[in-house]
This record gives structure tokens, sequence and C-alpha cells, in this order.
């Protein structure tokens, strides 16, 4: 269970500054992530907002036009958008037009995610099997796992975009308030982290939807980058050299073991690989 988390709590880390500190992030990981979370600019806002202590339930500070515009747009009570009038905000506002049920929502969350992973994941695999059948006739087993593989990545983005947004459902409006008295801990309270952080705690569990040889390589995958928020690198230009070489050294060492001995090398890069160096 290492794998699983390593890659839960690196996750929780990425996902947490992409909330609410992206200029860790490196820009296109950044913009990546808000690609695939297909969430309104402006909820985020909010909820940053909350955590600053400037969207505060029960006062009117000036907040209120930001969530508002979101409910002209969607054909909401302009209420909803009003802290000072509404408490908490309705969590039909997270959903963005998928209805009030929070598990319909996280339903749809994957239905459409998965959809768009497909998009990507369908056609590398295609590619995949393009450069294998250079070098031998296609199986039926090579189809199929290739779409099995494709199909397992898909579930896996999808159930970590369902599952952060579930997270953060479940604990601000349907288990947390059930759990916790609203005296101890407060929908202000929830709204300015706790529900964030809970969406945060639970996405990382989507990586259990992947093979367990998998898992290992998406660990040491998000690893490095989660490090990077918590530790970022402030060292001088001069000595940009040493990530060159290690770069250098890393990647020789993989084209080697592709080259040696393929089967260490796995997935959809295993595979390109392959092609890539086949001289058949």
């Amino acid at each position: 269970m290492a794998d699983p988390l390593v890659f839960a709590t690196s996750s929780a880390i990425i996902m947490w500054s992409w909330f609410y500190a992206p200029h860790r992030l490196p820009r296109a990981y950044n913009a990546w992530i808000s690609s695939a979370a297909r969430v309104d600019g402006r909820l985020i806002e909010a909820l940053r907002q909350a955590r600053y202590g400037n969207f505060v339930y029960g006062r009117d500070t000036g907040q209120a036009p930001l969530l508002q515009a979101m409910c002209v747009d969607y054909g909401w009570p302009l209420a909803w958008g009003d802290p000072a009038q509404t408490v908490p905000i309705p969590c039909e506002m997270v959903h963005m037009g998928a209805g009030p049920n929070c598990h319909y929502h996280a339903v749809v969350r994957f239905a459409r995610s998965w959809l768009a992973a497909m998009k990507l994941y369908a056609p590398l695999n295609v590619v995949v099997l393009a450069r294998l059948s250079r070098r031998r006739r296609l199986s039926l087993h090579d189809v199929a796992q290739r779409a099995l593989d494709a199909t397992r990545s898909a579930a896996f983005l999808a159930a970590f975009i369902a599952l952060f947004y579930y997270g953060v459902c479940l604990s601000r409006t349907r288990l947390g308030p059930r759990l916790l008295s609203a005296r101890t801990v407060t929908p202000m309270m929830w709204d300015s982290g706790l529900c964030v952080g809970a969406g945060c705690a639970l996405c990382g569990a989507a990586v259990l939807v992947e093979q367990a040889s998998r898992r290992t390589e998406i660990a040491l995958f998000v690893a490095p980058r989660a490090a990077a928020t918590v530790l970022p690198r402030r060292y001088d230009a001069r000595y940009r050299w040493r990530e060159q070489a290690v770069f250098a050294i890393s990647a020789a060492v993989v084209f080697t073991v592709a080259g040696e001995r393929p089967e260490r090398v796995r997935g959809v890069l295993g595979g390109l690989l392959q092609g890539v160096l086949s001289t058949g």
C-alpha cells in the first residue's frame, strides 16, 4: 500500500496548491488541471476569498457579485450567490448545472471526464498498436489489452476528478454536518478550507483503479511535483547544468533499459519507446 499512499499524499498536496497556491505549480501543469477539472473560475475564486476571510457568511463584504454573476448565467436565484442571505452556498452551484443531487453530480462528473480522457488515451494506444504491427502481426489479445489499458487509465482520471468533487460535497453539506455539529465546525469553516481539504484527501483513492504495476509509475510521476510545491527550487541559474545532467543520465537509463530489457518499461511510454527503438 506504499504506492497508493505516496500518490494520495502527493495528489492531495498538488490539488491543494492548485486551489490555493497555483503559483507553486508549473504553468502548464496548472493549466492542465484546470482544463481537466472543468470548473467555473468564479466558484474557485469565491472559495479562495472565503479562505482569505473576505467571503464571510452572514455578512455583506462586497463579494456577492462574484457568485451572483454565476446565478445569472445558470438561471439560479440571485440570493444563492449572496453569503449574507444564503448559508451555506448550495451544492447545486458546485455542480454547475448537474442538478441538486451530489451523488448524481459525481456520476455525471465521472462520465464526462471518462469520455474526455478517452479522447486522449485511445489515440495513444492506437499509436502503440500501429508501432507493434510493424514488428509482428497483431492478435486479438493485443487489441483487447490496449483497449483495456485505455479504458482503465481513463477511468482512473475520471475517478480522480469525480472523487475530488464528491469529497467537497460530502464534507460541506452531506456527511460533515451530520458527524460534526455546526457549533463545532461552522459552514464558514467548511467552505474556508475543510471541504477542499476533504476533496484533496479523497481523490487520491482513484489510483486503486489502476493496476498495481502502474501505481508505482504514477506515484513516482506526481511525487516530485508535490515536493516542488512544498520545497520550491531556488538555486542559482549557473547550477542548472546539474539538473540537465540528471535529466540526461535518467533519459539514457530509460532508453537503455527500453532497448535491452523492454519488459521493465511498462505502459504507453514503454510501448512507444519499443516502437521507436525497434529496428524490425
